[in-house]
């Protein structure tokens, strides 16, 4: 008696699918059909801004669409993100968002989205790793040598940060549980005052993203660089796990994301064409003279590196009690 009601139901059911295939399919074939808007969730001028400024540029020459760069700051960047959370998902507004995007949510559980839900990844369009420095006058050459300095003098050394809850107080945060240090977290509102105030020798150590401290080599006395190798630029320097520490592994990252809705191909298509345009020679040579990486990589890439970052992070964050208010 079911099986007349079934068979239809099972008929309806994959028309129903078809159409919807068949949608998607016309959307990516149409996409981009109006203005694209990039949202940096911070202040124009910075890394962030930069490259959301040269990659919507070189986008506007191949699609022939105009790409409007829209900074949306506050919050640490949640502002900006909840606005593409909300957006339309149909791929004509894009989030320009950092490594900070998964390390909020351990910190900040009231969030307006979550990160594994409402955003789906597009690729990463360069990479950052960060630098452990010291002073040149810090009677050591090693992390080992400084960690016994500090120990010695319990109460004298601190780290400098970008400010509360970004990568380098969690990293610093880190070394102290690893080491067991009591060093003191100095934050800043960003990374220019932080290296100015370790050139001019107010810290006595810092986390430090290579594209931030680069110029500045020649002030500091590089002790560990975080990530899975060594960075060209300086070859002599091992890793923390090198060095005998877990966890930093994670590098720091800019990248692009599209609200969850929207439909594969056209989060493929986006993806394709930004990963084209960061083997351009004048885009890779720009990235690279910030002193970062040049990113790219597929959707289902850059969605395994969340994951395993997130992981990594969400630990850390949770057996040091870091908490944003």
């Amino acid at each position: 008696m079911n099986k007349p009601f079934s068979r239809r139901r099972a008929l309806m059911a994959t028309a129903t699918l078809s159409l919807g295939l068949c949608s998607a399919w016309t959307q990516a074939q149409t996409y981009p059909s109006q203005n694209i808007k990039f949202v940096v969730p911070y202040a124009a001028g910075g890394a962030t801004d930069a490259l959301a400024r040269m990659v919507g540029q070189k986008l506007q020459e191949s699609w022939g669409q105009t790409v409007v760069i829209e900074n949306k700051p506050g919050a640490g960047g949640t502002i900006g993100n909840n606005i593409v959370a909300k957006a339309p998902a149909d791929g004509h507004t894009v989030l320009v968002g950092i490594t900070a995007i998964i390390q909020q949510p351990p910190m900040m559980p009231n969030l307006p989205y979550d990160v594994f839900k409402d955003f789906a990844p597009v690729t990463r369009i360069a990479i950052s790793p960060s630098m452990f420095v010291v002073p040149p006058s810090t009677p050591v050459n090693t992390l080992k040598e400084f960690v016994t300095l500090v120990k010695a003098n319990p109460g004298k050394y601190n780290y400098g940060t970008y400010g509360a809850g970004t990568s380098s107080h969690i990293q610093g945060a880190l070394l102290n549980m690893q080491a067991g240090l009591d060093m003191v977290q100095i934050p800043f509102s960003g990374a220019a005052p932080l290296v100015n105030n370790m050139v001019g020798g107010q810290l006595t150590s810092a986390f430090i993203d290579m594209g931030s401290g680069r110029a500045h080599l020649k002030s500091f006395k590089v002790l560990a660089v975080t990530g899975t190798r060594r960075l060209p630029g300086l070859p002599d320097v091992p890793t923390f796990a090198e060095q005998g520490f877990h966890s930093f592994d994670p590098y720091g990252w800019f990248a692009f994301f599209l609200p969850a809705a929207t439909p594969a191909a056209v989060v493929n298509k986006l993806s394709d064409e930004v990963n084209r345009i960061l083997t351009l020679p004048d885009v890779t040579a720009r990235i690279e003279n910030m002193g970062l990486w040049v990113g790219g990589g597929k959707p289902a890439d850059f969605a395994q590196t969340i994951k395993t970052d997130y992981s990594i992070y969400e630990k850390i964050i949770r057996d040091a009690n870091i908490k944003i208010n």
